[in-house]
């Protein structure tokens, strides 16, 4: 799908995703990433025939052991497609060694890429880069949970919301030139079942950063006054992940 260079608006809505070129002008791109994390428990297969299933499905997207529950996994799906999830996903989970786990559903994300609209290439940020930040094998710990901004963050004037996210957006940039923390922002608003407005996730190769870059941003304005709630946290090592 190529990035259209004039507006194009429909009914007076455009849902394009925004960007700006080497030269300033605004770009739009209409295509994004949907994301959803399962979390199951009372695993008792071996996780190796687990792998073997996905791999044979064709499937974008990582398993993960958790850390926390000893018999607990965490199944994450990328698809441009949300009907992907109610349709080839469900089928799957239905047909499969999935159907003998129990889902946790109070612990299920879901979300959407999207650009800030200064991005120069939106097909890199809204799809190329998110799968090849979830499936990199060497970055197989991650951290993933929702957060919610209050009402008093979208009353601040422009230039004091953007100094806050340049501040918060800061730290993550100087962790990933740092190959300490990457990390994946998706949007969730009305497709969250708990009303978050964001899900984060945080990938590496040690977990020590990832608990570090969280640590860190709860010093920051946007954490410390304008979030509303955070978590629940899902911690994860990769068993298995799809290539890119």
């Amino acid at each position: 799908m190529a990035i259209d260079i004039q507006e194009r608006r429909s009914g007076g809505v455009d849902l394009r995703e925004r960007g700006k070129d080497a030269d300033g002008h605004t770009i739009y791109y209409d295509g994004r990433l949907y994301m959803q994390l399962l979390v199951f428990t009372g695993i008792k297969h071996n996780p190796e025939d687990l792998c073997q299933e996905l791999k044979e499905t064709g499937f974008c997207g990582t398993l993960y052991a958790s850390l926390h529950d000893p018999t607990g996994i965490g199944l994450l799906t990328v698809s441009e497609d949300p009907r992907f999830f109610t349709t080839q996903l469900h089928t799957y989970l239905r047909s499969s060694h999935f159907a003998n786990f129990q889902c946790r559903t109070d612990w299920s994300m879901f979300g959407r890429t999207y650009s800030i609209g200064y991005e120069q290439d939106l097909v890199e940020t809204l799809l190329k880069r998110p799968k090849r930040y979830v499936c990199n094998p060497a970055w197989p710990w991650a951290i993933w949970y929702p957060v919610r901004r209050s009402g008093e963050f979208e009353n601040l004037n422009p230039e004091e919301r953007r100094r806050i996210l340049m501040e918060h957006g800061g730290i993550g940039l100087a962790y990933g030139r740092s190959d300490l923390a990457h990390d994946v922002r998706l949007a969730c608003h009305g497709i969250d079942q708990n009303d978050n407005d964001f899900l984060i996730g945080i990938l590496g190769k040690e977990l020590h950063p990832l608990s570090a870059i969280i640590e860190r941003m709860r010093k920051t304005q946007q954490t410390s006054r304008y979030l509303t709630s955070l978590g629940p946290f899902f911690t994860g090592y990769a068993l298995w992940q799809s290539s890119i």
